[in-house]
């Protein structure tokens, strides 16, 4: 029972630095989730901790990086549906598009529009 305790900690955790916007901390907890159990919505998880580490990259300057977390953590997300972890993959999956877009349009990576970081909800 504690290691579920620890599970469900751990996740809110990440959800609360996410919403936070302290994506690097949020990444810090989803990632000693995913190192610490053997999950099965492992991949789902792995996601998110790409999905925080392209907003850390955003925000060093690391568009190539940024860029390429956020394809990766799509890629995981299209392997679910509906409602996972108390999150719409639809919105999600749309608000990362919005996100991709913003990344193209982009020549500098300090001009990055923060409010179309995705949710989660």
């Amino acid at each position: 029972m504690n290691e579920d305790l620890n599970k469900i900690k751990l996740f809110q955790e990440g959800m609360k630095q996410y919403k936070a916007m302290d994506y690097f901390e949020a990444h810090e907890a989803w990632e000693d989730l995913w190192s610490d159990y053997y999950l099965e919505d492992r991949k789902f998880i792995q996601g998110l901790i790409q999905l925080s580490v392209s907003f850390v990259h955003i925000g060093n300057g690391n568009l190539i990086g940024a860029k390429s977390l956020l394809k990766k953590c799509k890629e995981k997300f299209q392997i679910f549906s509906g409602v996972h972890r108390g999150i719409n993959l639809k919105i999600l999956l749309n608000q990362i598009d919005m996100v991709r877009l913003t990344y193209d349009g982009l020549i500098d990576a300090s001009e990055f529009d923060w409010d179309v970081v995705p949710t989660l909800e």
